[in-house]
């Protein structure tokens, strides 16, 4: 499933976000995209320009500072770049951020690998299952 941002973005940000993520394998990333995809299918037309906007401002912004964009930079940069934007002075960019962090999250935790390796086995019996 497509999720529609840019993919070497979104690979770079998450990767920043969660560094396990760089170890990824294709289906891993396929996995993780597939996931991302679901959360934003349902999501308003609206939301999800301002999610492709928020990447572009995140890809362009460190040109000013670093003389290259996100892609371009070290981790350290990058978790320099990132820790701007969790902290912004506009609330639209810090909302934006963490909405962000929480879709990446929600990808490379949410894909069956992950689960697995963390040893989380959700079931539909809930707290019984473990009886």
């Amino acid at each position: 499933m497509s999720t529609g941002l840019d993919p070497a973005l979104f690979r770079a940000l998450a990767a920043t976000i969660v560094p396990e993520s760089a170890a990824l394998d294709d289906r891993g990333w396929q996995d993780l995209n597939q996931v991302v995809g679901i959360l934003l299918r349902d999501r308003p037309v609206s939301l999800r320009h301002q999610l492709r906007l928020l990447l572009r401002l995140i890809e362009w912004l460190p040109v000013a500072r670093y003389g290259r964009p996100f892609t371009r930079l070290n981790p350290d940069a990058r978790n320099r770049v990132l820790a701007r934007l969790q902290n912004a002075r506009l609330k639209k960019i810090r909302v934006g951020f963490w909405g962000l962090r929480t879709i990446v999250l929600a990808g490379y935790y949410g894909r069956a690998d992950a689960a697995r390796t963390i040893g989380y086995a959700a079931t539909r019996s809930g707290w019984e299952a473990l009886g």
